[in-house]
């Protein structure tokens, strides 16, 4: 199994810093699959492949933080308009999460996936020049994607990057943005997971909701590959990775709407 997630590590990590993204929709179905083959974690697969999730970017987000920071392309002025109500968005999430059976849960990151993955299809951006928001009014845009990213296991790049777009940010900003962004999610997040799970009996080698074996194996081979993916979104076009995985999200949402 920490070969298994050696790898889902790797590709969570490129993708993450090249897509902007976030590496949670592949963490999530791969963590979600290897945990139902499982009796003990089975019961807990969903919930606990979300809470993972969320533990490892607080590795794989300042890993791609910091390579893009070296670029100067971080514009930490959005992150810090969004940060309180990113973090209060996530705990609630994280709440949600804990009341909403397994398959519900599943149910609710394939919606989400695939209506990811068709955008990164049709590859249409948002663009625009409308001015970014104030306070009040980015701490609710906070609050709206750091529930919804927490609620999934996500970094909430999908959520982050558009409504950058949409307030005429570059789309190289928009990604290293979305990649700070995320780390306030992936902390205030985790915390929740781990205390809303203490209380359940939960398989050996969790700490609340979170897989501590899983999060090792992926977070050590995820911070290699972040940089790498931050560093070619830089120099390359990533249209056509951006269809590719696109596809590949249809196909998960499908999967967790069927039923892994």
């Amino acid at each position: 199994m920490l070969l298994e997630f050696a790898m889902i590590g790797v590709v969570a990590g490129y993708l993450a810093g090249f897509l902007g993204i976030g590496g949670g929709f592949v963490v999530v179905p791969a963590l979600t699959y290897i945990f139902m083959q499982n009796v003990d974690t089975a019961p807990w697969a969903i919930h606990m492949a979300v809470a993972t999730s969320l533990g490892t970017m607080l590795v794989t987000s300042l890993s791609s933080i910091i390579a893009h920071q070296r670029k100067g392309a971080v514009a930490w002025s959005v992150v810090r308009s969004l940060a309180v109500g990113l973090m209060i968005g996530a705990v609630l999430g994280a709440a949600l999460a804990d009341h909403l059976h397994g398959e519900i849960l599943a149910r609710i990151f394939g919606v989400f996936a695939m209506l990811v993955g068709g955008k990164l299809i049709l590859g249409r951006q948002p663009a625009g020049e409308t001015p970014l928001p104030g306070q009040p009014a980015a701490t609710i845009t906070g609050v709206i994607i750091g529930g919804i990213s927490s609620l999934i296991g996500i970094g909430g790049g999908a959520l982050t990057g558009p409504w950058q777009l949409w307030h005429g940010i570059r789309i190289q900003n928009a990604v290293a943005t979305s990649a700070a962004c995320g780390y306030p999610i992936a902390v205030a997040g985790t915390l929740a997971f781990v205390i809303f799970g203490l209380g359940d009996d939960l398989p050996k080698g969790a700490l609340g909701y979170v897989h501590l074996p899983a999060f090792i194996g992926i977070a050590l081979t995820s911070a290699l590959a972040a940089p790498l993916g931050a560093a070619t979104v830089h120099r390359l076009r990533p249209s056509l990775v951006k269809r590719l995985f696109g596809a590949f999200l249809l196909l998960v949402g499908l999967r967790m709407l069927a039923g892994l």
